[in-house]
């Protein structure tokens, strides 16, 4: 473009504009597939879901991740966790270097950056009072340990008396009614409970399949592809933290040399931790990535 045309053309940007309205909607990607409940002001929320069943080609109608989500002295760090697919992580590695200190202010930084467990099903919105048009579709649902506890106390009950319930079954399911509270500043989901076991639509077999087909894949989730390598994942630890393993504790050492400095003395280290997520702070911190 010569001098003459970008005078001529000072007054039309619509170009500019087109482009900051992609990138904005790229920095503000949402993945629609993903529910989320909705939470009121005192931050309690309910909704009636039906988990649902492995899709085609799959035979586990969940599956499990973990996560790594906590801010450094160089900004956020929030990748998957490679001990999803069995494989070395250098978070979990610091963390048990700082584990291995034996001091307080070394395990609370190692809690702090403690991988997140996740769990990913299928469901369909039975009741969702915050949101009403969602009733009646399919969403991906990200819940954690305590919900999946539930789901486990269904199938494997812990009295005699009680039946045994696949809550992921079209026919012989049950509805699960989500009860959301918070409980000492967190979130809090021990009121959910299962109803009583129900078939979908009344057994109706050709609505239930269109149901099954309209469900999506979980694989992709434990995709390698979805996991950065050891060493990319090594780079944006030391950004993160500054360089400094303790960056919270305001030391001087550096993960590097802190690493080989303890290799001579390290205790055998604990099992790593996880917890409970809090689905919608999480998901939303994810949209920091």
């Amino acid at each position: 473009m010569s001098f003459k045309d970008l005078k001529k053309n000072s007054s039309d940007f619509s170009k500019l504009q087109s482009e900051l309205e992609k990138q904005n909607k790229t920095n503000d990607y949402k993945d629609d597939r993903m529910w989320l409940p909705v939470l009121d002001a005192a931050s309690n929320g309910y909704a009636v879901i039906r988990f649902l069943p492995a899709v085609q080609g799959e035979d586990i109608p969940w599956v499990k991740t973990y996560q790594h989500a906590f801010r450094g002295k160089g900004g956020w760090f929030i990748n998957n966790c490679p001990t999803t697919l069995g494989q070395k992580c250098p978070v979990c590695e610091g963390n048990s270097e700082l584990w291995a200190s034996g001091t307080e202010s070394d395990k609370n930084i190692a809690r702090d950056r403690k991988r997140k467990l996740t769990y990913t099903s299928n469901i369909l919105i039975v009741e969702d009072p915050a949101t009403p048009q969602n009733k009646g579709k399919v969403f991906l649902f990200k819940y954690g340990k305590k919900i999946f506890d539930k789901i486990q106390e269904q199938m494997n009950p812990e009295f005699a008396d009680e039946s045994t319930v696949n809550p992921f079954d079209f026919w012989k399911g049950a509805n699960f009614k989500l009860k959301i509270r918070k409980v000492e500043g967190y979130v809090n989901y021990d009121k959910s409970e299962f109803s009583a076991a129900s078939a979908l639509f009344d057994g109706d077999d050709a609505k239930i399949e269109a149901l099954w087909n309209s469900q999506y894949p979980l694989k992709p989730f434990v995709d390698p592809k979805e996991f950065k390598s050891y060493a990319e994942l090594k780079v944006k630890l030391v950004d993160a933290l500054g360089g400094d393993l303790r960056s919270e504790a305001g030391e001087e050492d550096t993960f590097e040399s802190d690493t080989k400095a303890r290799s001579s003395s390290r205790r055998s280290a604990p099992k790593q931790e996880t917890e409970d997520v809090d689905v919608d702070t999480y998901l939303k911190s994810l949209g920091n990535e």
